[in-house]
């Protein structure tokens, strides 16, 4: 199992409600759209709580792994441009076209753009994962000669991407929308 990557981390071990969503709701306005918060809490009772203000605030829940005592929950911030409903990319497949092509195992790259945490909690098999910020530096890990279908949680990042790879030579590109926000295919975790 990989370590999820995270851009800060909260201490809240011993507190109980509404102390970890008090830390928590300070610490992630420090934070710009798309980076991951992780929350060390104690409290049982954190993982409802954490869930709930995370939808309700617009930030992303990711997922909460156990280490005996200690839940480790992950959020991702909200309010990013992905959040905004364009997609340029004319090529667009659904996730239920996406699905069928899986089904019939045909020879497609299913690429993720999401941050590795997203990714970690939560991806397509076999799925590749190169998130968005990383592409332009390593585009020569995929293979030009394959369609490669391209997801993020909403559509929107995979659009950027899809764009960026189309301007680099790249002809068997399709964006997946909505995207894993609304897949209902298989999935893979590498968290406990």
């Amino acid at each position: 199992m990989e370590t999820v990557k995270t851009n800060t981390t909260v201490d809240a071990k011993g507190l109980a409600c509404p102390m970890p969503i008090v830390k928590t709701k300070k610490a992630i306005n420090n934070l710009n759209p798309g980076e991951v918060i992780e929350v060390l809490a104690t409290d049982k009772g954190s993982r409802a709580d954490i869930q709930a203000w995370s939808k309700s605030s617009g930030h992303q829940y990711l997922g909460t792994i156990e280490e005996g005592d200690v839940l480790k929950h992950y959020i991702r911030k909200g309010g990013s441009v992905e959040d905004q409903e364009e997609t340029k990319f004319e090529n667009i497949v659904s996730n239920e076209e996406l699905l069928k092509k899986l089904e019939a195992n045909e020879d497609v790259l299913v690429l993720d753009v999401r941050e590795p945490a997203e990714y970690a909690f939560g991806h397509i098999p076999h799925a590749i994962s190169i998130p968005f910020g990383d592409l332009e530096n390593r585009m020569e890990e995929l293979d030009k000669s394959k369609p490669i279908l391209v997801v993020c949680r909403t559509g929107n990042r995979s659009d950027m991407a899809s764009q960026a790879l189309a301007s680099k030579g790249f002809t068997k590109i399709w964006n997946v929308v909505p995207g894993m926000s609304e897949w209902t295919g298989p999935t893979e975790t590498q968290v406990k």
